[in-house]
């Protein structure tokens, strides 16, 4: 896909990066392993956020603390590198179910080590422009404009004119779909760019 300056438009700034979970979130082997994590599980004290991230029970998730649970699925080595995209970013946004797969974005452009064998995540080599990612808990996330666009061109049926509705929406996002489409047009080589341009119709139409 061609590069796509999106972020400019919607004068963002990145979230205050929360460099610790504070106790709240848990991963198997770190402290508890993942049979004791299960365990307090099913006795009421932890909930499953992602992969084999927990939370505790009394904790209310929210963006950070979602996009934190999720880059824990992703080797140390490469958190830095990668950021939360497509249906994942929708969902620490709030605007998406969780995806059975972690999904990350790469620039191109970076040398990054491929993902171990049976990893929870699935990455994708694409152009990021300086706008296109932001930090939410300290962690990258493909800003709302790029995650729109992102979902529009390869969201699945089911899921992607509710998300691109639910990320219009969002009072904090300001993702406004008419930019959305305007970049989509003024590009070339979309493979699926007619499906995401009436996809995106169909969202605001619904909106």
């Amino acid at each position: 896909m061609s590069h796509l300056r999106l972020g400019a438009a919607t004068g963002e700034t990145p979230a205050e990066p929360i460099t610790s979970t504070g106790g709240v979130l848990f991963r198997a082997h770190d402290i508890f392993s993942s049979v004791e994590l299960q365990a307090m599980r099913i006795d009421g004290l932890l909930r499953r956020v992602c992969g084999n991230s927990y939370a505790r029970a009394d904790h209310h998730l929210d963006p950070a603390s979602r996009a934190q649970s999720a880059i824990l699925c992703v080797p140390a080595s490469l958190r830095a590198k990668v950021a939360l995209a497509r249906q994942s970013a929708a969902w620490v946004y709030g605007c998406a179910p969780l995806p059975e797969t972690v999904n990350l974005v790469t620039d191109h452009r970076r040398r990054t080590t491929a993902l171990p064998p049976f990893s929870e995540a699935l990455m994708h080599q694409v152009a990021l422009g300086p706008c296109d990612v932001r930090a939410v808990g300290g962690v990258g996330v493909t800003a709302p404009l790029r995650t729109a666009l992102d979902v529009a061109v390869h969201g699945h049926d089911d899921w992607a004119v509710p998300t691109l509705v639910r990320l219009a929406a969002h009072p904090d996002l300001r993702c406004d779909l008419v930019l959305v489409v305007r970049a989509l047009e003024a590009t070339r080589r979309v493979p699926g760019k007619n499906r995401a341009l009436a996809r995106l119709q169909s969202a605001m139409h619904s909106g």
